[in-house]
Formats: structure tokens, C-alpha cells, sequence
């Protein structure tokens, strides 16, 4: 069985329980995290964008042995601090003993606190434990959603908070592009601009034939 635990803002860590997984570890700093950097013990961290938020806490995670994957800006920007990372870029697949990783296109924008480039925001279809899950990064609404829609996606992991990326309504318009099995809300309610009702988002994906679950920050989803 695979677990998920949604961590806050678009953080998501998952086990099969041989292999520890987080994307985008948006930990410290982040008001709705619910846990620390150093409690959590990852394999690989999957990067979507460099955007503080998302890059977040992946050296400190890199330090205590994770590898980090991501685009080629932002593994090498990884290496280039020290870090044990997998660089690659869109449309690309990293393969493993435990799945693999493929990167999609996101509209968006990258770079690191630091104001280095990012290179290409991203979006990642993610082969684990027996499932398929779009983890859509920060994005806007896209037609190419459909293309990703035909890898079979078990679960989508949408943003609603709006502002800077999809509202609400475009990511229900994404739920029709891709047409996953379920869905789960991120990047929304962690700070003023991007407050939303998770539950009235889910309870409308589910008026499309979507099931999804609004998870709190530290709440565990089993998939199976």
C-alpha cells in the first residue's frame, strides 16, 4: 500500500514502504507545515520549480542523504552546493528499482531565493507503489492537461489557491482535461492571497466523478 501524507502548501511525502519520496519539502517557513525539516527522512526530494516555496527545505534534506531530482538548472544548481542530485528536464523519464519519474510542462515561472534561473517550472507524473500520480506543481490551466490525462492518472495533485496559479474553477477544468481517479487540493490557505475552501473544492470534483480528499496539514491518505 502506498501512503501519502500532504505536509502543507503543495508538499507531499509518500512511502511504499521500502522507498521515501517528498515533493517540493516547503517546511521551514512555512506556517502550515506540520513537521520540520529535520524530522522528516526522505530518499529523494522531486522538485517542481526553484521558487522558495517549493524548493523549500531540499539541501537540508540532500544533507542528511536524499537525492534530489529535477530539472537540469535545478540539479545542477544542487550539485553546485554540494548536493546529490539527478538532473533532467521535460518529457524526460528517470527510471528506478521503484518506479519512475517523468516531467511535464507547467505555466509558470522559476528561479531560486537567490534570484538564480530555475529554469522550466514543471509538473511530474510519478510511477509508485502501483500508482500514477500528477503532482501539477504551480500552474496554470492548459489544454496539453488532456495529453497527461492519457497516462492513466490515479491521483492528481491540483493548486486552487489562484493568484499564482489555478483557482478553484480552472482546476475543476483541469479535472476534466486529465479525468484521474481522485483528487487531492494543494497550494492554497498558506498565506492571505491564496485562501480557499478546500472541502467545497472537493465536494464539486466529486460532482464530476472525481473523488478527492482536502487533506489538513499532517492528515495520511492510503492509496491503494
Amino acid at each position: 500500500m502506498l501512503e501519502l501524507r500532504y505536509l502543507g502548501h503543495s508538499a507531499v511525502y509518500l512511502s511504499d514502504g521500502k522507498t521515501r519520496i517528498v515533493v517540493d519539502p516547503f517546511l521551514s517557513g512555512n506556517p502550515t507545515a506540520s513537521l520540520k525539516a529535520e524530522e522528516l527522512e526522505v530518499d529523494y526530494v522531486l522538485v517542481t520549480h526553484a521558487h522558495g516555496d517549493h524548493w523549500g527545505d531540499s539541501l537540508a534534506l540532500a544533507q542528511k542523504g536524499a537525492t534530489i531530482i529535477g530539472t537540469a538548472e535545478i540539479g545542477y544548481y544542487a550539485e553546485s552546493k554540494g548536493a546529490k542530485a539527478i538532473p533532467m528536464n521535460i518529457g524526460g523519464k528517470f527510471k528506478a528499482a521503484w518506479g519512475s519519474l517523468k516531467l511535464t510542462p507547467a505555466w509558470h515561472s522559476s528561479s531560486f531565493p537567490d534570484g538564480t534561473y530555475g529554469g522550466m517550472p514543471t509538473g511530474m507524473i510519478l510511477e509508485f507503489g502501483g500508482m500514477k500520480i500528477y503532482h501539477a506543481g504551480d500552474t496554470a490551466l492548459f489544454s496539453d492537461m488532456g495529453l497527461i490525462g492519457k497516462h492513466g492518472i490515479d491521483l492528481a495533485c491540483l493548486p486552487i489557491g489562484d493568484h499564482f496559479t489555478m483557482g478553484p474553477d480552472d482546476a475543476l477544468q483541469a479535472l476534466e482535461l486529465i479525468r484521474p481517479k481522485a483528487v487531492l487540493p494543494i497550494h492554497y490557505n498558506t498565506f492571505p492571497p491564496i485562501m480557499q475552501d478546500g472541502e467545497a473544492f472537493v465536494a464539486r470534483a466529486r460532482l464530476l466523478g472525481v473523488e478527492g480528499r482536502a487533506l489538513k496539514p499532517g492528515e495520511v491518505w492510503p492509496l491503494q
